[in-house]
């Protein structure tokens, strides 16, 4: 009965979702991401669009949280907010959202149709998905740092290999320091 109810309401529950994610970034930055969903013009409103779409019918229709279905649209999302510098809590907090969303949106429902286990059973597969959420902003800050080290060695490098042509190999035991620029 829950995803009949879910499913009946899932333009109105997905408006208030989006409108929710949106309320992390500042003000001129959601203007933006919420004025449209064209992957062209604005890439990061639609893989956000998408992405909860994607992630709302994989718990709407009972998909396991474990799958490679919930990681497809976790990165859409995941990545962007990874890269933007958010913390933890604020890059994975948008799907905890979605259970206040409900609530506010359905309810009274769900009181009234007396479905209150079947929402407690969709809440805790929210909190998976939070958790796998977690995981997912993780990997992908590592991924960052391990560039950002990257980048930096390949320019350490560089500068070695600039001040070796200019004033010799340090491990040449000739007059090496005379070559070297005063500090």
């Amino acid at each position: 009965m829950l995803e009949e109810l879910l499913d009946k309401n899932k333009t109105l529950v997905l408006q208030r979702w989006f409108e929710n994610v949106l309320e992390t970034y500042p003000a001129e930055t959601r203007k933006f991401l919420g004025g449209q969903r064209n992957r062209f013009s604005n890439p990061v409103g639609a893989s956000i669009s998408e992405g909860i779409e994607g992630l709302y019918q994989h718990l709407l229709h009972g998909t396991e949280v474990e799958s490679t279905d919930f990681s497809e649209f976790l990165d859409r999302i995941i990545r962007v907010r990874a890269v933007q510098q958010f913390s933890p809590s604020q890059a994975i907090g948008f799907i905890l959202v979605l259970k206040q969303v409900v609530r506010e949106t359905l309810g009274r429902e769900i009181a009234n149709w007396g479905i209150e286990d079947e929402f407690i059973e969709f809440e805790r597969r929210i909190d998976k998905l939070a958790l796998l959420s977690f995981d997912k902003y993780m990997e992908c800050r590592e991924t960052i740092f391990d560039i950002r080290i990257r980048e930096i060695k390949d320019s350490t490098c560089r500068t070695w290999e600039r001040i070796c042509r200019k004033y010799g190999n340090p491990e040449d035991t000739s007059d090496t320091e005379s070559n070297l620029p005063r500090v």
